[in-house]
């Protein structure tokens, strides 16, 4: 089975240590300083649930013409979705899956449009792990489960394949038959997760801390469930009632990876979160207030 990985952040690189370990037929594609320190140096991954390092491995900056994959694990930034999708259309002979490890739903929406691809798959991803300073990839906590599954709700033999050869290595891939429920879960959180703590500049302790600022999370939470419904999604029970759970769990200074960009002058995601939920609802007639103050308070502050 042969396998591409484009984007080698902290998850394509947690992924890949794992599947490179297990013998996959491997191929990453990376880009500039990434590609060069990944050619040099490979793949050193931290973490405890066990170290790996694995010196030689095959990266590219770009796609090989007329190639062919069984499995694509597309782990690059939103805004960078819609180049690799280009670029994997272009470039690779036949119909592989494509498993869109994105936030939100943007990926998965832009593939089932595309018009292109048989079937459409969907992918979540519960795990933190960054590119450390020296390039090491950092695994935080013990949390590392992925899940799968056909976006329509059909099984597919291939993936599921895949995931049992996954899960024998001792990497928690999951196929699920309700894999779009799983993506918009994570979404209802994530999107107002993502928006309050980049906005305020707070981790979600000093969120919930604050009753105005818990009163406008759990709104945009709403807000997202709300346009979750038009994409006729049924959850078992409330997802937002679920996170406010979890929430209290959670560590008090967690914060997002969209904060940690902003607060690092990078490039946010944002037009493809709260932005995204606020056009569909343009699109549907339905005003998201909440999300509308995200976008507009996050644009303001990267205006100065």
């Amino acid at each position: 089975m042969r396998v591409l990985i484009v984007g080698v952040g902290g998850i394509g690189s947690f992924l890949g240590s794992y599947l490179l370990k297990g013998g996959f037929d491997l191929t990453f594609i990376a880009r500039g300083k990434r590609y060069k320190e990944l050619k040099q140096n490979g793949l050193k991954l931290i973490s405890d649930l066990g170290n790996i390092y694995i010196k030689n491995i095959e990266v590219l900056e770009e796609i090989k013409s007329n190639e062919s994959f069984d499995i694509i694990l597309n782990t690059v930034k939103l805004y960078d979705f819609d180049f690799t999708l280009k670029e994997i259309k272009e470039k690779i002979k036949g119909s592989p899956i494509i498993l869109p490890f994105q936030n939100g739903i943007y990926a998965e929406e832009k593939l089932r449009i595309t018009d292109y691809y048989k079937q459409i798959f969907g992918a979540v991803a519960q795990i933190s792990v960054f590119i450390e300073s020296n390039n090491d990839i950092k695994h935080v906590g013990k949390l590392a489960t992925f899940f799968v599954g056909c976006y329509d709700g059909n099984s597919n033999d291939v993936l599921n394949k895949f995931c049992e050869s996954c899960n024998n290595l001792g990497l928690d891939i999951r196929f699920k038959t309700n894999i779009k429920e799983k993506i918009w879960d994570k979404f209802i959180f994530l999107s107002a997760y993502s928006g309050f703590t980049t906005l305020e500049e707070k981790s979600i302790g000093e969120i919930f801390d604050d009753t105005n600022l818990r009163r406008k999370f759990i709104n945009a939470m709403k807000e997202t469930f709300e346009l979750s419904k038009t994409f006729n999604v049924s959850f078992s029970k409330d997802p937002v009632e679920t996170w406010l759970e979890k929430i209290e769990k959670m560590p008090y200074e967690m914060t997002s990876s969209m904060y940690l960009d902003f607060k690092n002058s990078k490039k946010l995601e944002l037009d493809w979160l709260s932005g995204y939920i606020v056009n569909l609802g343009k699109s549907k007639k339905i005003n998201f207030p909440t999300h509308n103050e995200i976008v507009e308070g996050i644009k303001i502050k990267q205006s100065f």
